[in-house]
């Protein structure tokens, strides 16, 4: 049986991550300081493209890009960035930023809405 479900691992997550609004993510797009991670599968980003600029790091090999140990490691994330994670709608993204804070990032957000905020606020997307 299931005791620590999704609903209480995202309520756990929302409550000790930055979460950065649609709006104010659309104000950091050009911003050399941040980079914006794609947390999601490959497939999705073939079927609805992404951020324009994003890293892709999808969240089930996560630590093993961030980690500069780890055998797939993207030097953004050692780059002392903020690190502006997104995913579909905002979940899979919290829960990933939690992930990255737990390893000791500091410097790490999630878009509120995911994807499909940027997409309807007009945020720049590359197919």
């Amino acid at each position: 049986m299931i005791t620590n479900g999704f609903k209480k691992m995202l309520a756990e997550a929302n409550a000790v991550i930055e979460t950065t609004s649609v709006q104010d993510a659309l104000g950091l797009v050009g911003d050399s300081n941040v980079a914006f991670i794609d947390i999601r599968e490959t497939v999705e980003r073939q079927q609805t493209g992404s951020v324009q600029g994003a890293v892709h790091a999808p969240r089930g090999l996560l630590e093993f890009i961030a980690d500069p140990e780890g055998p797939m490691h993207n030097d953004v994330f050692a780059s002392g960035k903020k690190l502006l994670l997104f995913c579909a709608s905002g979940g899979r993204s919290a829960l990933a930023a939690k992930t990255l804070q737990d390893m000791g990032l500091d410097n790490v957000a999630h878009i509120a809405g995911g994807y499909a905020a940027w997409r309807e606020a007009g945020g720049p997307v590359e197919e």
